[in-house]
């Protein structure tokens, strides 16, 4: 028998973190993961997305703000990948407390590729890229070789991650890949995030538990994909004998506006009996369009996307109403 391989997630708390967990157990990995004190400390609440898992997984206290707690996490399990997804991640968010989201982004993404230089260097490592680093789109699709634009604090931050996990590849010959990963939703997303604000929102006023739902901009575009597929090319690009950087994306795009009716006609109610338009949860900078070509992901690592739009918006629907229910 080969050695049993150790993956090391941040951000396992998260959508990605819990599916990509779920993902490497499945495959006989042993699974670390870097948590916050305060999750431990409030497990019912902080660790629900793992909890049917818990049993499995091995958790670190640590920060990805500080230096010192990645290299004592990392010197402990000396893993065989890592996968960092821990990031401030909500964009509108990150307007509101642009600091925190760019001291997070950037220096917890430059502390761990330092100190796995420093005492893991054979490890395999992933950075979780975005399409908001594209922004403001000049071409669409968007691929790999499309310049980056951001519009926000996020997008800026993940820029300069995306910059930072290449340089450590070029200059100290380290395996790091980046995933340029559209976005992915799941019955998982946080409540914050648009898709789950919408499909939460048409449970409860499905159920009489409220009689409106507040939007800011119903005519963003997205390239809407299921989390639950995209861990799989995470893993994909540290299997390939090269690191390299990838798209992920199902190359189709849909409106908010789209996401609204698709939610609502599902649970039988009609949108516009329900949804206000509230200017206040406008973007200060709007990113109009995103579309991603995943066709180097599809040549090279062999993945496509399984659950495209119309699935995935029902199958959120579905969840939050049983999950009220109970």
């Amino acid at each position: 028998m080969g050695k049993i391989k150790k993956a090391l997630i941040t951000g396992i708390t998260g959508q990605d973190g819990s599916y990509l967990a779920e993902f490497l157990l499945g495959k006989g990995y042993e699974v670390h993961g870097m948590v916050r004190r305060v999750a431990l400390e409030d497990a019912e609440h902080r660790l629900w997305r793992i909890r049917h898992i818990l049993p499995k997984l091995r958790l670190h206290s640590g920060s990805v703000e500080s230096y010192a707690s990645i290299f004592k996490v990392v010197n402990a399990v000396r893993p065989d990948e890592c996968y960092h997804l821990a990031a401030q991640s909500f964009v509108s968010y990150s307007f509101e407390d642009e600091f925190s989201t760019i001291n997070v982004n950037i220096s917890g993404t430059h502390f761990i590729l330092s100190v796995i230089k420093e005492i893991a260097p054979n490890c395999r490592f992933y950075f979780a890229a975005s399409s908001e680093m594209f922004g403001l789109v000049k071409e669409s699709p968007q691929d790999e070789k499309t310049p980056f634009h951001p519009r926000s604090p996020y997008g800026i931050s993940k820029v300069a991650g995306f910059d930072l996990t290449r340089n450590y590849r070029e200059a100290y010959g380290m395996f790091a890949c980046n995933g340029i990963l559209f976005n992915h939703e799941s019955p998982r997303r946080g409540f914050e995030f648009v898709s789950r604000k919408i499909t939460n929102g048409v449970a409860q006023i499905k159920l009489g538990m409220r009689k409106e739902l507040r939007l800011g901009n119903l005519e963003a575009k997205r390239d809407w994909g299921y989390a639950g597929d995209y861990v799989k090319a995470m893993w994909l690009m540290l299997k390939q004998d090269k690191p390299d950087d990838y798209v992920i994306a199902t190359n189709r795009t849909h409106s908010v506006r789209e996401f609204v009716e698709l939610a609502f006609s599902h649970a039988g109610l009609r949108w516009k009996d329900y949804v206000v338009i509230d200017k206040d949860l406008y973007r200060p900078s709007e990113v109009h369009v995103l579309k991603g070509d995943y066709s180097k992901a599809g040549k090279r690592l062999g993945w496509k996307p399984k659950i495209f739009f119309e699935e995935l918006v029902k199958m959120m629907v579905d969840s939050d109403l049983k999950r009220l229910k109970r």
